[in-house]
């Protein structure tokens, strides 16, 4: 179990630092936060791995959401959204001004 969870932290950490080196259409917020965090995944998976001389330690699965959030943020801006057609633009334009009454 101890290898799995560190090995997890580590491909965390290097997905979230090539995700941080990307150029795509995520925010400048976004890049920082894989920025970040990628190497502090990376730097404690190596520490557990290389310098830990065991004892008790704690696993905290939810430490996998954000790498999850953040590579589901990466990879949503990076399909391009449709661009509107007048028809459509006039469409949802009347449906608003329908709601307001």
């Amino acid at each position: 179990m101890f290898n799995w969870y560190v090995g997890l932290l580590a491909v965390s950490g290097v997905v979230m630092i090539a995700m941080a080196m990307a150029e795509n259409r995520q925010s400048n917020v976004s890049r920082l936060i894989n920025g970040i965090l990628g190497p502090l995944y990376l730097g404690y998976a190596l520490y557990l791995a290389f310098l830990f001389e065991g004892g008790s330690y704690l696993i905290f699965f939810q430490a996998f959401i954000v790498p999850v959030l953040l590579a589901v943020d990466f990879f949503r801006n990076r399909t391009p959204r449709q661009k509107l057609t007048a028809t459509q633009k006039a469409w949802r334009e009347h449906q608003r001004s329908e709601q307001g009454r």
